[in-house]
């Protein structure tokens, strides 16, 4: 039988997959040596692996069971077990993440036109929802101006294992874009159906493992995405960014009212930009003030929060540090962690006829 230090190896979780070691596959042997000692070997499935956090995750799994000395040795997996580790990755994943059945709620992040900051809203709400405890998982829909894995400071590639895509994470969030596909400062130019494919894989290919949430980075505006999105998964919710301005307000009801066409609910507004507190505490509404509320009134849906300019936010973007982490108690960060409370307290709305969706 098996020792309890052993069963805690075998249980370790592998920090890129978060599932069992010896369910994956990846566990070789763990040998027992003298006066608490132990050598672990694993095979990993590509020769870019993290190594590294994978040893740290085994080791203080053995240690909180008497080890005071972990060793692991690393290979890489053979085609064959490879392939195998695919195919268990497509079996552990029951629903395609946004089709029905899926346990995932699939939130669309829209706004009427770029420059509003929705790209950097749907980061940060990504990871206020990731440090609530939820798994989330972002898809970089925006093609043509991708830049949420510059957001987020990911900066390892997706792994190829059998016919899955592992999207990497960062701070708790698992990120797929074109960003990683294009080579720099190369223009994605995509018509329809390239563009259908592409999120047709983003969608089916990509191992997210069935996340609590995925939110998704729309482009700006209204288009090819916005119809592909609805048949990949009927099931999404939408949520709208604007600014205080009128003018940004009356854009982006444009965006909501693309929503309403494919049906889809919008779940409510996000108000960016709303001011700028100075050094003596004063609120200044640089971009003027309401068009949130007025937005949020007009939809009949909820303000979910309201994000104010700081410097923090936008050198967070920069670096790839979101503002939860560079300035936890900020204002921003506290709106975000807002915005994530409210989205999960807002279910979906029940389908009168769930069998007519749009598969």
């Amino acid at each position: 039988m098996a020792s309890d230090l052993v069963e805690a190896v075998r249980g370790a979780l592998d920090p890129v997959l978060e599932q069992p070691i010896s369910e994956l596959g990846i566990l070789r042997d763990v040998e027992e040596g003298r006066r608490g000692s132990v050598t672990v070997k694993v095979a990993v499935p590509t020769p870019d692996w993290p190594g590294e956090p994978l040893g740290e995750a085994i080791a203080v799994a053995a240690k909180a069971h008497g080890a005071t000395d972990v060793a692991v040795d690393v290979v890489v997996m053979s085609d064959a077990d490879r392939e195998a580790l695919g195919r268990h990755l497509e079996n552990a994943e029951k629903h395609r993440v946004g089709a029905t059945g899926s346990r995932t709620r699939v939130i669309a992040v829209s706004s009427g036109k770029g420059g509003v900051g929705k790209s950097s809203v749907t980061a940060n709400t990504a990871v206020a929802l990731a440090q609530a405890g939820h798994s989330v998982g972002v898809l970089d829909a925006d093609v043509w101006g991708f830049s949420i894995p510059k957001m987020l400071g990911v900066d390892a590639p997706p792994h190829a294992i059998g016919s899955r895509i592992v999207a990497p994470r960062a701070h708790g969030v698992r990120v797929i874009s074109m960003d990683y596909f294009v080579g720099p400062d190369q223009a994605v130019i995509w018509r329809g159906p390239m563009l259908h494919k592409a999120l047709e894989q983003f969608l089916g290919d990509v191992f997210w493992g069935e996340p609590d949430f995925l939110l998704i980075d729309m482009p700006p505006g209204t288009g090819d995405v916005a119809i592909s999105i609805s048949q990949f998964a009927p099931r999404a919710q939408s949520l709208v960014v604007t600014t205080p301005q009128v003018t940004a307000q009356r854009v982006a009801r444009r965006a909501a009212a693309m929503a309403e066409k494919v049906n889809q609910e919008v779940v409510g507004v996000v108000e960016n930009m709303s001011w700028f507190t100075g050094d003596d505490g004063t609120r200044y509404e640089i971009f003027g003030s309401g068009g949130g509320a007025a937005l949020a009134e007009d939809l009949g849906v909820p303000l979910l929060g309201q994000i104010p300019l700081l410097p923090a936010l936008r050198l967070g973007a920069d670096e790839g540090t979101p503002v939860a982490l560079a300035a936890p108690d900020s204002e921003a960060a506290k709106a975000f962690d807002q915005i994530a409370s409210r989205l999960v307290e807002l279910r979906p709305r029940v389908r009168t006829h769930p069998e007519l969706v749009i598969e």
